[in-house]
């Protein structure tokens, strides 16, 4: 409830499968939710309403009576909340157009990955509050209207008093915030965990038969030691968000298969549907996120005058495939061409 006692008007701006999956949870609880997004999910939406669903059971709808969908930015105008999902690279334009569209007192939540977007959004919104968040599950379109958690974890948000207006609304709908106060530190930590997505779209596998396979999970691991390497040269920390802490995973990942069934098994708690957001994109011909994800691992190694070939490789990897490149790697053939990339960055220069 907002401080007059009415519920919190929220707005989902980029109703795509997070932004569709946390609104209609949110909606379905009985918060007040209206979408922007594009017109093929606006259509699916109207003729079949939201089915929300997840890996412990969960099975909630709302009916396409009851969902407010727009495309344009003026629906935004009323909301008290404004969740921002839309891709890394439109949050610039996202944040001007908010410039203008929304109320003074409007709170602006980016629930994005990467690691900048909260920033890029402060910049066009001075005078608004805004706050970063994360979402550790994966989300899944499995049919129209039909958005499925495939993967566990509560949603993260950087602490400000700003957030126990809306709080309750997210408890309400099963979606408790946990609040932190040094974030930069979970987006390290969500990134490194990310790392995944461009190694799963070039699988071409869902995620839990990915990570089933010991090759792949190598190619994750070299990924993972290249960015906690460079984190740990640049004293930048990383949270704690699961069970192991972040340095001991990429040895967790290379065990043999029987042995990570057995020590690794919460891993492996994903539907076995899911896949990764970008694998979706390069499904559906989108340009992915790889310059907000192994690309952060790049700029840091660059800031710090040092290579990352290895997240370097994988940015090229996704491009290519992007362009209609290879898509389909074998663990096997991922893990020998990363090792070349390592090996020839090793070499002197000549």
């Amino acid at each position: 409830m907002s401080e007059n006692g009415r519920p919190v008007r929220i707005t989902v701006f980029g109703a795509g499968s997070i932004g569709c999956y946390i609104g209609g949870r949110l909606a379905a609880a009985g918060a007040e939710v209206t979408f922007i997004g594009r017109e093929r999910i606006g259509a699916d939406i109207r003729d079949h309403g939201l089915r929300l669903t997840d890996l412990h059971g969960a099975d909630v709808s709302v009916d396409a009576s009851a969902v407010s969908f727009a495309t344009d930015l003026d629906s935004a105008a009323p909301a008290d909340l404004v969740i921002v999902s839309v891709k890394s690279a439109d949050t610039a334009e996202v944040g001007a157009a908010l410039a203008s569209a929304i109320g003074p007192g409007a709170i602006v939540v980016s629930a994005q990955n990467g690691l900048d977007n909260a920033d890029t959004l402060r910049k066009m919104l001075p005078n608004h509050v805004v706050l970063a968040a994360m979402v550790p599950f994966n989300v899944v379109r499995r049919g129209p209207g039909h958005f499925h958690q495939g993967s566990e974890g509560d949603l993260e948000i950087e602490r400000h008093d700003a957030v126990n207006g809306f709080a309750p609304a997210f408890e309400g709908a099963g979606l408790p915030l946990q609040q932190h106060d040094d974030f930069r530190a979970v987006q390290w930590a969500k990134l490194l965990l990310n790392l995944n997505n461009p190694i799963n779209a070039l699988s071409d596998l869902p995620l839990r038969e990915e990570l089933s396979q010991r090759p792949f999970r190598r190619a994750v691991a070299m990924a993972q030691r290249e960015a906690l390497d460079l984190l740990t040269a640049g004293g930048i920390a990383v949270a704690k968000l699961t069970p192991l802490p972040p340095r001991w995973i990429p040895r967790l990942l290379t065990v043999p298969d029987w042995l990570f069934r057995v020590v690794g098994g919460r891993m492996l708690a994903i539907d076995p549907h899911a896949r990764s957001s970008m694998w979706d994109d390069l499904e559906a011909g989108r340009r992915t996120e790889v310059d907000w994800i192994s690309g952060e691992v790049v700029r840091l190694a660059a800031a710090a005058d040092k290579d990352a070939p290895v997240n370097a490789r994988l940015v090229t990897l996704i491009r290519e495939a992007e362009a209609g490149g290879e898509r389909r790697w074998t663990g096997e053939a991922l893990v020998t061409d990363l090792r070349a990339q390592q090996a020839a960055a090793k070499r002197p220069q000549t």
